[in-house]
Parts: structure tokens; C-alpha cells; sequence
């Protein structure tokens, strides 16, 4: 079924296909808030069959989204396994994980800021040359500490 022709009967079974309340919905939809109008125009046919639709829609593309990639995931691992391709296995693997929650990357980031004009070369040297190290130094202030 095609969206209704009426816009507002579209927005309004949207909304109650999302959830919302009879009275929210016929309010989202543009209409002056009545609940005995917004009852009567969910009892309409066309308005239910269209909230059924968007709903069965909804549903298959969560079906899809989560369960079937897993899934798919696991069919990828098991032919990566059989052709002895273990780094497709392990990539297949990992992402399983990813869209089961399990696997959660982490980052460590380490910001030097140093603002060039308050800071002599030697010392902006200092902390050019220290940044491959852990980043937990500062640099020197007193020139007779450096190198």
C-alpha cells in the first residue's frame, strides 16, 4: 500500500506506527487536538492498514539489520574456516562481536597543546622531539634544562 493520498492521514498513521498516542499523533499531524476525532480517524481502515504496513516494515528491517548480519557473519567464518583462510575467519569473527556489543574499541589520545608564541624554539624543539614518547613530560621552561 502506497502512502495515503492525504497527507495528514499519512502523518498520522506514521506517528502511531511509531508509538505515539491517538491524541499525539492527530496533534503531529497538523489537526487542532480532539481525542474523540483523533479515536474516529484511528478506527478508519485505510489509517489502520497503513499502521500495520509502516509496523511490518519496521519489523523486518530490525529482523534484517541485526539477526540476519549476524548470521551472515557466521556463514562468512565458517567458509573462511574451510578454505583455511583464518584471517577472514578472525575478521568475520570480529565482526560478530562488533554487532553483538561485544567488541568495543578503544583509543588513547594524548593532545600536547602549545601555544608557539609563549614558547622559545629550544623549547618547542623540546617538544617536537619528546612527542613519539608517552606525552606525560612537559617541556622545559628554564633553558639550562635542556639538551
Amino acid at each position: 500500500m502506497p502512502a495515503l493520498k492525504n497527507h495528514k492521514h499519512e502523518w498520522f498513521a506514521q506517528a502511531l506506527a511509531k508509538g505515539k498516542s491517538q491524541a499525539e499523533a492527530y496533534s503531529d499531524a497538523g489537526y487542532t487536538p480532539s481525542e474523540p476525532n483523533a479515536s474516529r480517524l484511528t478506527r478508519n481502515d485505510k489509517v489502520q492498514k497503513r499502521v500495520s504496513e509502516i509496523q511490518e516494515r519496521s519489523i523486518v528491517r530490525t529482523e534484517i539489520t541485526l539477526a540476519s548480519l549476524i548470521q551472515e557473519a557466521g556463514d562468512i567464518q565458517e567458509a573462511a574456516k574451510a578454505d583455511k583462510q583464518y584471517s577472514a575467519a578472525t575478521a568475520a569473527l570480529t565482526a560478530k562481536a562488533k554487532l553483538a556489543g561485544l567488541w568495543i574499541e578503544k583509543a588513547e589520545n594524548t593532545n600536547r597543546n602549545v601555544n608557539a608564541a609563549e614558547v622559545s624554539d629550544a623549547e618547542l624543539a623540546a617538544v617536537i622531539q619528546g612527542s613519539g614518547s608517552e606525552g606525560t613530560s612537559e617541556a622545559p621552561r628554564d633553558p639550562s634544562q635542556l639538551n
